[in-house]
């Protein structure tokens, strides 16, 4: 599988301007995705965003009022190498777990195995965790018949929604690579045949408007392409359906909720600066 070339711009700062800066960067020069690295006893953290092609460090600099530094990150799987030793993920009714853990899973639980490669989102994300967390909760409640995981990653919302459901599953992703490693993954979970993932750019792919409405959708992605897409999302949801929505800031959550205000909010689930709501297209 190719790696895809990558850049991090990386900014030092306090804490409590963390979130700011984050939002900023994401909203400001469209990243693949935004991180915020705390220091665990101290102060400071560094707001990092990663892209696949070179971002210009001196206008980032002069929209963050201070310097960015920018550099290539090394030709080789970064993702994985990152990855790799993290221990498991408990969230919801859902342990994710990798190889090197595959002895650790305890009982009671929904397992996913998910191998670190070249997509992002193993559980260890806060945002991740909170969608399957989501899930877990939403499954006391309701079943789900046709579920689309839009921006899929590595497939692992894709994979739980079928562990929980036992429906088939339809995911899309805009990058290749992410879609490929779906695949695997639901394969090696033991639903390869109930999860379809498509290579799509919003929701504008035949199958993925062949598919609607949906009554589930879950869009763990940034919240610029949330607020882009929001019309698309709007329209390819059935009434009553839910709508899970994360990859955003706590301080981006009255944004992102104004571009949806024809929903009906249904709540809001929060770790650290991160954010996933919950909303409901009324039934009329």
């Amino acid at each position: 599988m190719p790696m895809p070339p990558l850049w991090k711009a990386s900014v030092a700062l306090p804490k409590l301007e963390a979130s700011d800066m984050a939002s900023l960067l994401e909203l400001a020069s469209d990243p693949q995705a935004v991180l915020i690295v705390e220091e665990p006893f101290g102060p400071g953290a560094v707001v990092e965003a990663l892209y696949t092609e070179e971002p210009d460090a001196a206008w980032l600099s002069k929209i963050a009022g201070q310097p960015v530094d920018v550099a290539p990150l090394p030709d080789q799987d970064w993702i994985k190498l990152s990855q790799e030793g993290l221990p498991p993920v408990r969230a919801g009714r859902f342990f994710v777990y990798g190889a090197h853990d595959a002895g650790q899973v305890p009982h009671g639980v929904i397992p996913m195995r998910i191998e670190a490669g070249l997509a992002f989102g193993t559980g260890h994300h806060e945002t991740t965790a909170l969608c399957l967390a989501v899930l877990s909760d939403l499954a006391k409640r309701r079943t789900f018949t046709n579920v689309l995981d839009l921006g899929c990653g590595t497939g692992l919302l894709a994979i739980g929604a079928v562990k929980l459901w036992k429906r088939r599953v339809l995911a899309s992703d805009i990058d290749p690579v992410a879609i490929e490693v779906t695949d695997e993954n639901a394969q090696g979970n033991g639903v390869g045949d109930k999860v379809r993932a498509v290579v799509a750019d919003g929701l504008t792919n035949p199958v993925l408007g062949a598919s609607a409405p949906y009554d589930l959708i879950i869009a763990n992605i940034l919240a610029g392409p949330l607020t882009r897409l929001a019309p698309q999302i709007v329209a390819a949801l059935a009434p009553g359906a839910m709508l899970v929505l994360s990859g955003l800031l706590t301080n981006q959550e009255k944004m992102i909720l104004s571009f949806y205000h024809r929903l009906r909010f249904v709540g809001v689930w929060r770790d650290g600066p991160w954010s996933a709501l919950v909303l409901e297209k009324p039934k009329r």
